[in-house]
């Protein structure tokens, strides 16, 4: 029993997604000594949904392994290529698959469904004190995500929230290579692969819930992060910021593929009717982050940006680069830690 508490501990002690799906193999490992526990999700649109391989220990690993945070979408096996997972993912109970490697896959449960699937792989088929074990694991695991999504997420719109941006910040924009398969730290170690910072507002939101009042408005905010999540892909980062106020990270190969990301936005977001409140346009300001960035510097750029056009006409994107070679703004300079225009 210690050693149990021991674990729970273990798993309760982090406020991080990505250690927490770590630490839960690592405990399930240790408890169980199977040949191999994988924590993966599903990632993608409904039509073109893949597995993502959070994390996985197999019996002979010193570390976690997982699939690169900026996997391409299509790289990923699709849903179908793993059966007992699937009929998991749709039955949400426990699926077993006996072999020469016995599966037992778990459903991966939120308060609205099933995100992913832990699966493990044994010698013999896990005996009923085995599964106890398991399942009050991912209790706790549930338990935990669900005060991460409490303290991380925009309650409205699901969208991260502003105080998680810093620590995403540098984690989006590093590259971090350990842990992953060759080809897919190849993949993400590609130099013409770069962060970009986009700020999103909404034109003359204001006037919206003057007009038609707060539930409106909220319904506008909620309508555009669905259009946000359909626009972007499954591994940039979307924040509320508060208000009218969006936030985006993504890694694009130029500034080209990244005006082409946001213009995909503003364009899906003008021809989108908006029940009650018809036409909503949305001004969009980016910025490409430098070696240098801070979260400051970077959002500092991009806002500027999105300032730039609501003034020159809104319902259009601004590349902060642009801006300065156009003339258009005038490049800060660093004093050490102050910025000076």
């Amino acid at each position: 029993m210690p050693h149990v508490v021991d674990h729970l501990a273990e798993l309760t002690g982090f406020r991080d997604r990505d250690v927490l799906d770590t630490t839960l193999v690592a405990v399930l490992r240790d408890l169980l000594q199977p040949l191999a526990v994988t924590v993966c999700h599903t990632v993608g649109e409904e039509a073109q949904r893949r597995w993502l391989v959070r994390a996985r220990l197999a019996e002979g690993d010193v570390a976690a392994s997982s699939d690169s945070l900026w996997t391409e979408l299509e790289l990923l096996p699709k849903l179908d290529a793993f059966p007992a997972r699937l009929e998991c993912l749709h039955t949400q109970e426990p699926v077993e698959a006996p072999g020469a490697i016995h599966t037992t896959c778990f459903p991966l449960l939120t308060d609205r469904d099933a995100v992913g699937v832990l699966e493990v792989e044994s010698r013999v088929a896990l005996d009923a004190e085995q599964l106890r074990t398991v399942s009050s694991m991912l209790r706790v695991y549930r338990n935990v995500q669900g005060l991460l999504d409490y303290s991380e997420r925009d309650m409205l719109t699901g969208l991260l929230n502003r105080k998680t941006f810093d620590d995403s910040f540098y984690k989006s924009c590093a590259v971090n290579t350990a842990g992953q398969a060759p080809a897919a730290a190849r993949r993400e170690s590609r130099a013409d692969l770069k962060p970009y910072l986009g700020v999103i507002d909404i034109d003359h939101f204001k006037q919206v819930n003057d007009r038609h009042g707060h539930l409106i408005g909220d319904e506008v905010l909620l309508l555009l992060s669905r259009l946000m999540r359909a626009s972007f892909r499954f591994h940039d980062r979307l924040y509320r910021f508060g208000g009218e106020e969006f936030v985006v990270l993504l890694r694009c190969g130029s500034d080209a593929h990244a005006m082409q990301a946001f213009e995909r936005l503003r364009s899906a977001t003008e021809a989108y009717p908006f029940p009650q409140v018809g036409r909503i346009t949305v001004s969009i300001g980016f910025t490409a982050v430098r070696p240098d960035d801070n979260p400051s510097t970077a959002f500092e750029r991009a806002d500027k940006a999105v300032y730039w056009a609501k003034g020159h006409g809104r319902n259009q994107v601004a590349e902060h680069a642009d801006l300065i070679k156009r003339g258009e703004l005038a490049e800060l300079q660093k004093a050490g830690d102050i910025e000076l225009f």
